[in-house]
């Protein structure tokens, strides 16, 4: 998977990512993306699962128990980061709407 694809996350992308800070499955995230957002993000079964699939081929999770059908997950160091990373480019551009609107600009 190349690192690329993950320059620019999604919504969905984003908040996967920030649930894996924690361990839980894929029914635990699509319940605290939800919950996370007000119900504005939903992640569906089919997008969810194809996710944690090239999370995973990417390095950016790892799988940590598996009971049943039931896998859990947590971010890695490099998921750490492409995270990060994406909340710097976030804030950055916030910044820039703030600083354009504050010279008066329409």
């Amino acid at each position: 998977m190349s690192r690329d694809k993950f320059k620019t996350l999604t919504e969905q992308m984003y908040y996967i990512l920030i649930c894996m800070k924690r361990e839980c499955c894929g029914t635990d995230i699509m319940e605290l993306v939800a919950e996370m957002t007000d119900g504005r993000v939903r992640i569906g079964p089919g997008t969810l699962y194809n996710l944690l699939e090239q999370f995973s081929e990417a390095g950016m999770i790892e799988e940590t128990k598996v009971e049943g059908r039931k896998r859990s997950y947590m971010i890695t160091d490099i998921g750490e980061k492409v995270l990060a990373e994406e909340d710097e480019r976030l804030k950055a551009q916030i910044k820039d709407y703030d600083r354009y609107f504050e010279r008066g600009q329409r």
